[in-house]
C-alpha cells in the first residue's frame, strides 16, 4: 500500500445536501440557527488562523503549551501504533504527538475536507516517509468506520470542539467514539475550561474585528453557495456569555427588520430589529464534569493535564 491514502466516506454531494439542511432547518427554528461547520470555506479557514495570532485567543496557544509539555507522557501512557485525529486540519499540532510517538505506524486524519488532508497528508509523508497515512474524507460526527489498523489506537479530539456540540450531542458523539475503541485503546480529549467571563468573551469579540469577519462569514457561504441575498453589514457580531449553561454563544443580530432570500430553497426569511441568529456556541468545562460526561459513554479518565495558566485542559480516557 502507498504510504498516503485517502478514503472518501462522505458523498461527493454530501456537503451541498448538508448546507441545505441546515440552512433550510436553522432559518425555521427559533431562535434562528446555522452549525459553526459552515464557516470553514477557504476564507474562513484563513481567518480562524488569523484569531489563533490574537492577543486575547488563548486556546490554541493553551494547548500548544500541553501538547509540548505532555507529549511524551502521552506517548508512554499509550503506546500508541497508530494515532486517529478528528477533524485534522493541517494536523499542524498533531506533529507534537508524531514526534513522541515512536512506535507510531499509522496516521488516519478525519476530515469534512479533502483538499486540507491532501496538504497535510503529503507533507507529513515528506518529513515521515516510514509513517503510513491513511486519511478518511468524513463527518465524524455522523459516525464513522476506521481503517483495518495495528493497535493499540490513540484518538485524538483536539481544539476543544467538543464544546461546539449540545450535551446531548456531546453524549452520542462520545458513545460513537467508545464504539470505535478496543482494549488498550485511549481517547485523547481538548476541553477549554471555565474561566473569567470578561477574557472568555474577549477571546470570541477581539479588538481587531478578526472573530466577526469570522461569524459574518458564514452568511458569505450561504450567499454563494445557495444563492442568498444577506448583507454582512446588515448584521452586527456578538459574542455572550451563558452563566446557566456555561458557554460562549456566537450571534448575528440584525440591525434593522429585513428579509432574506435563499433561491436554492425557494424561501424567504424575516428578521425583526434586534433579531439574532445564533452561529455557534463554545461550552466551557470543568474537570469533574468532564470527568462524569466520559464515564457516562463507558470511558475511565486516567490523567489530566492543564497549560500553567489552566486555561485548558487535555485528558486521557481508555475504555472500559
Amino acid at each position: 500500500m502507498s504510504p498516503f491514502h485517502i478514503t472518501r466516506i462522505l458523498p461527493e454531494d454530501a456537503a451541498g445536501a448538508a448546507l441545505r439542511a441546515d440552512v433550510l432547518g436553522g432559518l425555521h427554528r427559533t431562535p434562528k440557527s446555522l452549525p459553526p461547520k459552515w464557516f470553514y470555506d477557504a476564507r474562513g479557514s484563513e481567518l480562524f488562523d488569523e484569531i489563533t495570532e490574537l492577543p486575547e485567543y488563548y486556546p490554541t496557544r493553551a494547548e500548544r503549551e500541553i501538547l509540548l509539555d505532555r507529549s511524551a507522557e502521552i506517548a508512554a501512557a499509550t503506546r500508541a501504533r497508530t494515532l486517529v485525529e478528528l477533524g485534522s486540519g493541517s494536523s499542524d499540532k498533531t506533529r507534537h504527538l508524531l514526534d513522541e510517538l515512536s512506535g507510531l505506524r499509522m496516521y488516519v486524519p478525519v476530515d469534512v475536507s479533502e483538499s486540507a488532508l491532501v496538504h497535510a497528508g503529503e507533507a507529513l509523508i515528506a518529513e515521515r516517509p516510514a509513517l503510513d497515512v491513511h486519511a478518511l474524507i468524513a463527518d465524524f460526527t455522523r459516525g464513522i468506520t476506521l481503517p483495518d489498523t495495528p493497535g493499540p489506537r490513540l484518538i485524538a479530539f483536539l481544539g476543544g470542539t467538543i464544546g461546539n456540540l449540545l450535551p446531548a450531542e456531546r453524549a452520542t458523539f462520545l458513545s460513537s467514539v467508545r464504539s470505535l475503541m478496543s482494549p488498550g485503546d485511549a481517547l485523547l480529549l481538548g476541553t477549554d475550561l471555565v474561566k473569567d467571563e470578561s477574557v472568555l468573551v474577549s477571546a470570541y469579540d477581539d479588538a481587531a474585528g478578526v472573530t466577526a469577519a469570522f461569524n459574518k462569514n458564514v452568511l458569505t457561504v450561504v450567499n454563494r453557495e445557495l444563492g442568498a441575498d444577506f448583507d454582512p453589514d446588515d448584521f452586527a457580531h456578538v459574542a455572550l456569555w451563558d452563566r446557566d449553561h456555561e458557554w460562549i454563544e456566537m450571534r448575528l443580530r440584525a440591525r434593522t427588520a429585513l428579509t432574506v432570500k435563499v433561491h436554492a430553497l425557494d424561501l424567504a426569511v424575516d428578521f425583526a430589529a434586534g433579531e439574532d441568529l445564533r452561529t455557534e456556541i463554545s461550552a466551557k468545562f470543568r474537570e469533574d464534569g468532564v470527568r462524569k460526561e466520559l464515564a457516562a459513554a463507558d470511558l475511565d479518565r486516567t490523567h489530566w493535564w492543564t497549560d500553567r495558566k489552566g486555561r485548558f485542559a487535555l485528558s486521557l480516557s481508555v475504555a472500559r
